[in-house]
């Protein structure tokens, strides 16, 4: 290719450019794009829960409810009785955390009870999020917490008790949300 052909070239990608750019800046200028979210769209996303309970729904749910649950809908991606694969594993590893190998689980890692429910409640199972009701929630956090040896098979959780449950690893992080 011949020098002056080189300049052709790049004169024709540099205004190819400027028309992009000039497009870009047109468009940036529109102000009427999308519209205020509604109230209560608001109100179906604000659902955070705080390591205190504050937020936490009214509801409840146990292991047993929550073994049937987690079999149908958490099973197919954290394996039987929470062992992991494809997924995390979700139970086991207490106490491994100091050691060479350490198994980073539900169990073994997460400090507060009602942030497990949290991540439940807004992001699994994975392919329906948002999906399960409060009492499945509360009965699928009952069979991880259980399944981990934190609470006892027929314990009933709710907005009362979950945050009552006492985390193995409660204080291997460093609280600066002031809860104790």
């Amino acid at each position: 290719m011949h020098i002056s052909e080189l300049s052709g070239l790049f004169r024709c990608l540099l205004a190819m450019m400027l028309l992009v750019s000039a497009a870009d800046c047109a468009c940036a200028s529109e102000t009427d794009l999308g519209r205020a979210a509604a109230p209560d769209e608001i109100a179906a996303i604000d659902i955070s829960i705080t390591p205190d309970g504050e937020g936490l729904p009214p509801g409840n749910g146990d292991a047993v409810a929550g073994k049937t649950i987690y079999t149908r809908k958490c099973a197919s991606c954290h394996a039987e009785d929470g062992q992991g694969k494809p997924a995390d594993r979700l139970a086991g590893g207490i106490g491994s955390l100091d050691s060479d190998t350490p198994v980073k689980t539900v169990g073994s890692f997460w400090p507060y009870a009602t942030i497990l429910f949290d991540y439940i409640r807004r992001a699994m199972p994975l392919n329906a999020p948002l999906s399960l009701t409060d009492d499945e929630v509360y009965a699928v956090t009952a069979y991880l917490l259980a399944i981990n040896g934190i609470v006892a098979t027929n314990q009933t959780l709710d907005a009362e008790s979950l945050p009552a449950v006492r985390m193995p690893n409660r204080d291997g992080f460093i609280d600066r949300s002031g809860v104790q």
